[in-house]
């Protein structure tokens, strides 16, 4: 049996890992599959809704991977998912990722998370031997498990947006799958934010981009860089993964074109269609409170050098993707944003 190509958006939350899996989930080959840890709880258990508008044990192609997972156990494997990969166990997984063992100890439901995959690559993309399943789950130690398991070829994509957004998106009010959800996300404080921003972030590059990392299987991008330019950097992720496209869903530099995808889970504007606004969000620069920027920055300076952010505060003109004399499309189109929050209901979507 071939392996299953699996790309794996890693990192840390609000950072713009939606916008890029369903950019992506356009080309051809392309399956985007949304955060696929959530499946068995928020998709399976819960029956949120898929991509494609309807609720997940509706959609005609999820319904064919169940049929494949009839003998496993939803409730039990989100549970004990959940402990498995709990932040406490990062420092033994980030030890035994330096001795060479597998990261995550292996457990009878790691069947089912294999034939999950392959599953979605037979239904999703048949006869596509170099299809490509992206999995935007982000935490690091679930994408240390898909790697150890067997039939499972990973590559990694660590998408970084800079600390002080993230955190000033994380203190918007959201309801967790849209309109109609009446849960709100979670809002931890900045500094909490920030220290998740953190620790996730480093343990992606002590996985898989350090010197114990995986060479020529990982890449990382910033957001930053995405929106300023969007068809460059798909196709620079495309190539990554061995895909030449031959065409890019972008009909201008600037602007986006979006057909439904079959995601679970993550950010609601997976939800979004048609023709959309590619543009950097810079409202946390005059957002962010002076104490929570200085609170931000001081817990993740080291990391925010690294990454290439500056430790002041920008100008809001320094971030700004396109020039103010480009022309803009009508007013019709849609903008991608921020990677996770909207001001306004009717203009603003999260990306």
């Amino acid at each position: 049996m071939s392996r299953v190509r699996v790309l794996y958006l890693a990192g840390s939350g609000r950072s713009g890992s939606t916008l890029v899996t369903t950019v992506l989930g356009q080309l051809p080959g392309f399956f985007a599959a949304g955060e696929l840890r959530y499946l068995w709880r928020r998709g399976i258990l819960e029956n949120r809704q898929c991509g494609c508008g309807s609720p997940v044990v509706d959609c005609p192609l999820w319904a064919r991977v169940r049929a494949d997972l009839s003998d496993a156990d939803p409730a039990g494997i989100a549970a004990r998912l959940a402990q498995r990969l709990r932040l406490r166990r990062l420092p033994a997984l980030l030890r035994r990722h330096r001795r060479g063992q597998p990261p995550v100890p292996g457990h009878p439901d790691d069947r089912h998370l294999a034939r999950l995959y392959a599953s979605i690559a037979e239904h999703a993309l048949p006869g596509r031997s170099d299809g490509v399943i992206v999995d935007s789950s982000k935490l690091p130690p679930y994408g240390a498990l898909l790697g150890s398991l067997p039939g499972i070829d990973l590559y990694v994509l660590h998408v970084v947006r800079d600390p002080r957004a993230t955190a000033y998106s994380w203190r918007r009010r959201r309801l967790l799958d849209g309109p109609a959800d009446d849960q709100l996300m979670s809002r931890p404080p900045v500094g909490k934010a920030a220290l998740l921003w953190l620790v996730w972030n480093t343990a992606t590059v002590r996985l898989w981009g350090g010197r114990r990392g995986a060479p020529g299987r990982y890449l990382r991008v910033r957001y930053e860089d995405f929106v300023a330019d969007p068809a460059g950097t798909t196709a620079q992720i495309a190539g990554f993964v061995g895909a030449t496209p031959d065409e890019l869903p972008f009909p201008t530099p600037a602007t986006v074109r979006l057909r439904p995808t079959h995601s679970v889970a993550g950010n609601p504007s997976r939800h979004r269609t048609g023709l959309v606004e590619v543009v950097a969000d810079t409202e946390w620069l005059t957002g962010l409170t002076t104490r929570a920027y200085a609170v931000v920055t001081g817990l993740t300076a080291v990391a925010l050098t690294r990454f290439g952010y500056p430790l002041r505060r920008p100008a809001a003109t320094q971030l700004r993707q396109r020039a103010d004399d480009e022309q803009r499309p009508s007013s019709a189109v849609r903008r991608a944003a921020d990677p996770a929050v909207s001001p306004s209901p009717a203009t603003r979507q999260e990306g």
